[in-house]
């Protein structure tokens, strides 16, 4: 079981939150508090989705549109086509509007099977648990129907709705003078006591140096030209100034290896980051509430998944 939006637990823990997840859920016949029913659905859900853009009217519709796009240059290559100028013209408009009108279809049937259904109604949910304080742990990308990267606000957010005040304590109906009941006899813990396991300060460099780097090679491979550009220049030209490009060379060199060193850092601490987040799954499965991903270990779990 992977690690879900908010576990049934957490819904749980709030009167408020638990009848309004199983009033949704009488609607479309899931139990959103049931953590093992929640990741069926999402499974079968995710590659429903995926199915439905892999669909042939998809694909049909990219290459007719892409044939529509690209006839017209084809034109001065070919006397053929240059001698039914008008007719090929009306041939590439009437792809590129049937090759769009198959995109814009295939969209619409795949944002239909996103909005609607059981997705809907959990997503609902999770507006509803949003709204009373209950943290969200990570919405996964297709859910809101956002790109890989999470970028964007996609297609099908998650409903935001007006914060709710935390539940009062009920009041005690005994009187001030009346027999203190006797204490419960202890008993097994609970769900609730399941504590989240404390972030590793490997995942914390690695939430540091997630986005950092990747400029390494760029800059070595241009500083390397610059120095064999400088190099040739003194060669051909005969000034020896040109020979002081060899300089660049080591310094590229240098910058590679700092980069081959960064890049053995961040897996290392990509794979502590791992166990964390895997350690994060178990306790949420065991009943603890998770609070919400960093961007870092966001993206990290959409790569892993």
């Amino acid at each position: 079981m992977g690690l879900l939006p908010v576990s049934g637990a957490a819904l749980r823990s709030d009167t408020r939150v638990r009848e309004a997840a199983r009033d949704i859920g009488a609607r479309y016949g899931v139990d959103y508090t049931d953590d093992a029913a929640v990741t069926a659905l999402l499974a079968e859900r995710r590659k429903s989705l995926e199915t439905e853009q892999r669909r042939p009217a998809a694909y049909l519709g990219l290459l007719t549109l892409m044939a529509g796009m690209f006839l017209p240059f084809a034109i001065p290559l070919s006397p053929a086509l240059d001698a039914h100028l008008f007719a090929v013209l009306g041939a590439a408009g009437a792809l590129t509007v049937v090759g769009a009108a198959l995109l814009v279809h295939a969209r619409a049937q795949w944002k239909q099977a996103l909005r609607n259904g059981p997705l809907a109604g959990y997503r609902e949910v999770l507006g509803i648990a949003r709204a009373h304080g209950i943290p969200l742990a990570h919405i996964p990308p297709w859910l809101e129907g956002r790109t890989t990267g999470g970028g964007g606000k996609g297609a099908a957010p998650i409903p935001t709705y007006p914060p709710v005040e935390p539940a009062p304590e009920a009041p005690s109906d005994s009187p001030p003078d009346s027999t203190p009941a006797p204490a419960p006899a202890p008993s097994a813990p609970t769900t609730a006591s399941v504590s989240v396991p404390p972030k590793p300060s490997a995942v914390s460099s690695y939430e540091h140096m997630a986005d950092a780097g990747g400029w390494h090679d760029e800059t070595g491979c241009l500083l390397f030209l610059a120095g064999a550009g400088g190099v040739t220049w003194a060669v051909t030209v005969g000034t020896a100034v040109g020979y002081a490009a060899l300089l660049l060379v080591p310094v590229a060199v240098w910058i590679w290896l700092a980069g081959r060193r960064q890049g053995r850092e961040k897996e290392e601490l990509r794979e502590e980051a791992l166990k964390y987040v895997t350690a994060l799954e178990a306790a949420q499965a065991a009943g603890a509430r998770v609070p919400e991903l960093s961007p870092q270990l966001r993206a990290l779990l959409d790569d892993h998944h």
